[in-house]
């Protein structure tokens, strides 16, 4: 629902557009699931995520962060449980298995709203996650994240 540009835009220098987040969402995901978690090297340069600064399409950004997610998922899928508990060492921080799939979630979480906050006042418009028409809240964000 947003242009490119609207994507691209930062209220000020300090602080960060959708397209800076949803490149610090993808290398955090990697860096602490697939990296730490899966053992895929670690390449992540966490300071590029915020200071990219070239307008990255919208459709490009989105294909990032969902392949992400998706690859987190597979992994997340066939992940040993009895490897909750295992420490690892992760962007510097000794962590259990467990600890580090709280983190990306609460860390997805907490940026998914500033991206949601970023959309409403750029956009001007209620996001439509639910239908409450019927007085029940009804799920429209499933259909939605298809388009």
């Amino acid at each position: 629902m947003l242009s490119d540009e609207q994507v691209w835009w930062r209220a000020n220098p300090e602080s960060n557009s959708i397209g800076n987040l949803c490149l610090h969402l993808a290398g955090n995901a990697r860096q602490w699931i697939l990296s730490g978690l899966g053992g895929e090297m670690d390449a992540r340069a966490r300071q590029r995520e915020f200071d990219e600064r070239a307008m990255i399409e919208r459709s490009e950004l989105l294909f990032t962060l969902r392949e992400t997610v998706e690859d987190v998922d597979t992994l997340l899928a066939r992940f040993d449980h009895e490897r909750c508990l295992e420490q690892l060492e992760i962007q510097g921080s000794k962590v259990t298995a467990l600890a580090a799939i709280f983190h990306v979630t609460e860390h997805f979480s907490m940026h998914t709203g500033q991206i949601i906050l970023l959309t409403k006042m750029l956009s001007q418009r209620d996001l439509g996650f639910y239908d409450f028409s019927t007085g029940t809240p009804v799920r429209t964000w499933l259909e939605q994240s298809s388009e």
